[in-house]
This record gives C-alpha cells, structure tokens and sequence, in this order.
C-alpha cells in the first residue's frame, strides 16, 4: 500500500508559485527567485514534480543569443488541482512564504 505523504513547505512554495499563472511556462532560476529557493532545494522538487506527472517541461525554443537553451516548467492539469488541494490545505496553517520556511 502507497502512502501519500504531505509536500514539504518548499514544495508548497513551489506548486502555489506555479499555479499562479497556470498557462505561462516558467524557468527555473526565475521561480527559485520568487519562492526564495537555490536551486539544490528547487530542481528536485521540479524533477519529483515532473516525475509524478504534475508538472511538464519543455526546452526553450528561442534562447537569447549566446546562452544556451534553458528548462521551462508548467503545471499539469493534475498538477494544477493538486496545487489547489494542498495550498488550501496549507493556508489554514499559517501563509507558507520564505519567512515562514525559516522560521521551521
């Protein structure tokens, strides 16, 4: 039997940030800036998401001249209605933002 586990705080920041702005694909660094996370504690939680089906990537397909293509990220339809369950789920506890994740 599979258990559900509760997503972290992080994860939280994460799926409520990209659930924002459904439609609209996101890069990582620009997300990890709003959420307040390095990209150790962000891009596992995008990989997990992504694994999970909750989360689709695609490459960036005009990158600026001289970078390279980077990651963009959206919620699933899945995705996206697990965002609405567990940020509701969370609000009750108290807002989860950065200055709450340093207070746990």
């Amino acid at each position: 039997m599979v258990r559900a586990r509760r997503p972290s705080a992080q994860t939280i920041l994460v799926l409520g940030a990209l659930a924002e702005e459904p439609s609209v694909w996101r890069y990582g660094y620009e997300l990890g800036q709003q959420v307040g996370l390095k990209a150790g504690s962000l891009y596992p939680i995008l990989v997990r998401l992504h694994d999970r089906g909750l989360l689709e990537s695609s490459w960036e397909s005009e990158p600026s001249p001289g970078r390279p293509p980077r990651h963009l990220y959206r919620l699933t339809g899945d995705g996206l209605r697990w965002a609405a369950e567990v940020t509701a789920e969370a609000a009750p506890r108290g807002a989860v933002g950065p200055s709450r994740l340093q207070e746990a």
